[in-house]
């Protein structure tokens, strides 16, 4: 049997031709991942004299005070973006009033970090009551111990009032609560911090991937969240969400999770004529870090990975417990095989 020297005619389009060399991906590569588009997530915790190490999350700790400033000056030197505060305070009360008290953890945070960085990075601050309630829901209970969705836009006024006078630059509530951005927004605009932005969380997810998130912020949830937070099977839901944050005055808008739902995030990006970004959550950092400890995957080339994926499908932003090491990269230089993420 004759072996033909050809398999058939001479494709026209030759892909690879621009897969070529290294040089030649570099020119045609579409989507980069740059320090400035990362946002770092940071837990401080009230009254601590050491950092605290979160064992579901290998190398996040709960920051004393000073070492938040450290590892926040840090981040910001290395060209990272931003740093998203959250507190983790010594006493809770059902309505958490340590989320708009000016000495609580949170806020005193804020303020420090806006005292010794200034402009220079954006300082962020997660506005929700989960960390502050002693049943760890994201806003205050009605007598029926069901969350109030009204009466917790009113302490949301008031935990942004705080933030702002505390100095954040930008204001992430996080609690989906309906009309949530709005009531924010009022309360900021009438206080005279026409400045202080607002990051909604327009579409938060009632996900398995926030586990070691809840280790990192000692939460004390009695339940779930899934009258308040989407439901994982939805879509189209998200887009109706983006459309009221935007109506309310919201100047960014997020996914969260991030790889579970880049179908969402795509659909919202295309949908928004505002920066969206993307959160990679605990539970995702716990799954890449799991997998690299035994082996079974490249730890940074994953890392970079799934950045970019935010990246490609239209995060302008994400926030990432990876931020300050992979801007550390890029400041030192990438190895070879990760050069391709430039």
């Amino acid at each position: 049997m004759t072996v033909p020297d050809r398999l058939g005619p001479t494709p026209i389009d030759r892909p690879r031709r621009l897969r070529s060399t290294p040089a030649m991906r570099s020119l045609v590569r579409e989507h980069t991942v740059r320090p400035a588009d990362l946002v770092l997530p940071m837990f401080v915790r009230e009254g601590a004299t050491e950092n605290t190490p979160v064992s579901s999350m290998p190398g996040v700790v709960q920051h004393t005070m000073d070492s938040l400033v450290r590892a926040a000056t840090e981040a910001s030197e290395r060209g990272v973006g931003g740093v998203m505060l959250f507190g983790v305070p010594e006493h809770k009360d059902a309505v958490g009033s340590g989320a708009t008290d000016p000495d609580g953890i949170l806020n005193r945070a804020l303020a420090r970090l806006r005292s010794e960085l200034g402009d220079d990075t954006v300082i962020m601050a997660d506005l929700c009551l989960d960390e502050f309630t002693d049943h760890g829901h994201c806003g205050v209970l009605d007598t029926d111990g069901r969350v109030d969705n009204d009466a917790t836009l009113l302490r949301y006024r008031e935990m942004a009032l705080a933030q702002a006078e505390a100095g954040a630059h930008l204001l992430g509530p996080s609690g989906m609560m309906d009309g949530q951005i709005a009531a924010i927004r009022d309360a900021l605009d009438a206080a005279g911090h026409l400045e202080t932005a607002v990051y909604a969380y327009t579409a938060k997810y009632s996900s398995a991937f926030y586990g070691p998130f809840r280790e990192a912020v000692d939460s004390s949830l009695q339940g779930d969240r899934r009258t308040y937070q989407q439901d994982p099977a939805n879509g189209q839901e998200a887009l109706r969400e983006l459309e009221l944050d935007l109506a309310e005055g919201a100047d960014l808008a997020m996914v969260k999770p991030g790889l579970p739902y880049l179908d969402v995030l795509k659909e919202i990006a295309a949908a928004s004529p505002v920066p969206v970004g993307a959160y990679q959550v605990s539970g995702e950092y716990a799954m890449i870090e799991a997998a690299a400890a035994n082996g079974w995957i490249d730890r940074d080339r994953t890392v970079l990975e799934s950045l970019l994926a935010f990246r490609r499908a239209g995060a302008s932003t994400v926030l990432t417990y990876y931020a300050s090491e992979v801007a550390s990269w890029y400041c030192d230089g990438l190895p070879d095989h990760l050069r391709e993420f430039l």
